[in-house]
């Protein structure tokens, strides 16, 4: 059967994102009079719609990379529902919390997260455009090169990086500090994603082992 057009196909799958997203957020909350929820979800939506059209029209095979099923690598596929359930409860308890007051984020704070939060979704966008092999899930894919150059020359997973540094400030966005407690975990699931990406990797991607030798880090320089 001949796949919907990818249009369709994005439709189909960001309409229903952003009503569950928002459902998320307010329900929990009760109440529609949470600006910390509707800050988020501006800046969630309205730059990711942005960047959606810029790639139907410049990068399409990348987009389509990008919307690829669920992972196919048992271990991955464990870490993806981890991390969704990570942001799940991350956006219930921010809502729990707006209902009950149990945070006291100043205006400010809320926004410079905000600021933050976008900033490392720009540069998961810059590494993504950067890399045309950007797969949603774990692949070695036909042709594949190894990419060592721009910021896959300072560590080894630059769009891992920049998704934590995401991930981190939305509870914060959304004037939680106890949302922070799930987002927390994110860097360990992406660590373990990580090792077992890297075999993968080590084992498919033709100089990864040469690489890996000359950019040592693969999160963060000098840490990890």
């Amino acid at each position: 059967m001949k796949k919907p057009d990818l249009e369709l196909r994005l439709l189909f799958i960001m309409v229903p994102m952003m009503f569950v997203v928002a459902a998320l957020v307010f329900v929990p909350a009760w109440t529609l009079e949470y600006w910390q929820g509707w800050l988020f979800l501006a800046s969630l939506f309205i730059p990711m719609i942005c960047v959606m059209f810029y790639m139907l029209k410049h990068e399409r095979k990348l987009l389509e990379k990008r919307i690829n099923p669920m992972e196919r690598r048992e271990p991955q596929a464990w870490i993806q529902t981890v991390n969704t359930v990570l942001f799940l409860a991350a956006m219930i308890i921010a809502g729990l919390d707006r209902r009950f007051g149990w945070s006291n984020i100043p205006v400010n704070g809320v926004i410079i997260s905000d600021i933050l939060m976008l900033a490392g979704y720009y540069m998961f966008i810059k590494t993504m455009l950067y890399n045309e092999y950007a797969s949603r899930t774990i692949e070695i894919q036909k042709g594949q090169k190894l990419i060592s150059t721009g910021p896959y020359a300072m560590v080894r997973h630059p769009m891992y990086t920049a998704g934590i540094f995401f991930y981190m400030f939305i509870p914060l966005v959304l004037g939680s500090t106890w949302a922070l407690i799930p987002v927390l975990l994110f860097p360990v699931t992406l660590a373990l994603r990580i090792i077992d990406e890297e075999k993968a990797l080590i084992k498919g991607l033709k100089g990864y082992k040469q690489y890996m030798k000359k950019v040592r880090y693969r999160l963060v320089p000098l840490v990890w």
